[in-house]
């Protein structure tokens, strides 16, 4: 199981201006990591601190850019590539293309099928897997085993369902989709009027749409909508145990990592990003080009691109307002001490 490098360049310089140099039948057996890589395995060096390692490599042919061309020179063959990181993602989607095992096509005889629903003939069905009344499933999708899909459910052409991945009601996933085991999408939104001391249940109505080039990470769940739908938008990433409350809406090709959790009804910019364990709170929004950093809980709406962080220990209510409206000025009363200071030192 190799690539022949000659093979690799042709079929990916078409997107990247690329130049190889050295023997263009050498065969790749591995995909590795610079400090790992042997004679036999491609790797990658996407910045200049990482010259000393590349110097170092015994990679059998290493992707660079124009700035360590020379020093890649210097130890044998390489791919030059304006965006060697991108680069190196094209090189690993072509890898799994060419050595993953493939899916059979057709239906499971233990999966079930509702005789409304539209299956496309190139679709697969997997081990175990339900799919409902009135749900459409277009050409190339993959449910996995123990998947599923509800009724009214649209699957755009060549989405991948893992295993055990649920789709409520109604609700509809774009192409080329990939969720991974255990997601669950359209499950209630949490809704609940106080009543007299008990919660009354309200009804969520709407369900979720999902855009094309959307990766979402096992165990995430999307909330359905309470009167609209909740929406993410097209090449939308998100990691493991993210939480998407309802009538969210998220941006085009907005990435979030592990355990974001967005609370109900705020709305998230295209490319945006949010580091792991971040907390948004409901109604607020943010503008496109925002990032917020790993912890960092959003308290208010962000209307400026730029970069966020922010984490303040709980305390009670009034205590927290008082001391976060202190740390506002921090920075005035040091210039002012500092100042202060200067006076002070003559008279000494």
């Amino acid at each position: 199981m190799s690539l022949v490098l000659g093979a690799l360049v042709e079929a990916l310089s078409g997107e990247f201006q690329a130049t190889f140099s050295g023997d263009a039948q050498r065969h790749i057996d591995r995909l590795a990591p610079i400090e790992a890589a042997g004679p036999c395995d491609l790797s990658f060096v996407s910045h200049p601190k990482y010259t000393s390692k590349l110097a170092a490599s015994e990679a059998g042919c290493v992707i660079v850019s124009p700035a360590l061309q020379e020093v890649a020179a210097l130890r044998g063959d390489f791919i030059v590539v304006a965006d060697p990181y991108r680069y190196f993602a094209r090189v690993t989607q072509l890898w799994k293309l060419q050595h993953c095992r493939p899916v059979p096509v057709g239906i499971h005889p233990t999966a079930w099928v509702d005789p409304s629903a539209q299956l496309a003939s190139s679709a697969s069905v997997g081990a175990f897997a339900f799919v409902g009344a009135q749900a459409v499933i277009e050409e190339g999708v993959h449910l996995g085993e123990h998947t599923v899909v509800a009724a009214g459910v649209h699957i755009g052409r060549h989405t991948r369902l893992a295993a055990r991945v649920s789709v409520g009601q109604d609700c509809r996933i774009g192409e080329r989709c990939i969720l991974h085991s255990g997601v669950v999408i359209g499950a209630d939104g949490f809704g609940f009027a106080p009543a007299g001391g008990r919660w009354e249940k309200i009804e969520q109505l709407g369900a979720v749409r999902i855009g094309h080039d959307v990766e979402i990470g096992a165990n995430t769940c999307v909330d359905r909508g309470a009167l609209d739908d909740t929406v993410i938008e097209d090449g939308v990433k998100l990691d493991n145990l993210v939480q998407i409350g309802h009538n969210v809406h998220v941006g085009a090709h907005t990435a979030m990592a592990g355990c974001v959790g967005v609370a109900g009804s705020a709305r998230i910019g295209a490319h945006c990003t949010v580091g792991g364990g971040a907390v948004v709170l409901g109604h607020l929004s943010l503008a496109d080009h925002v990032h917020v950093s790993a912890a960092s809980v959003v308290t208010r709406s962000i209307t400026k691109p730029g970069h966020y962080s922010g984490f303040f220990p709980i305390d009670d209510n009034a205590s927290w307002e008082k001391n976060a409206a202190t740390l506002k000025q921090l920075h005035a009363l040091r210039e002012r001490i500092k100042q202060l200071e200067a006076q002070i030192k003559p008279l000494a």
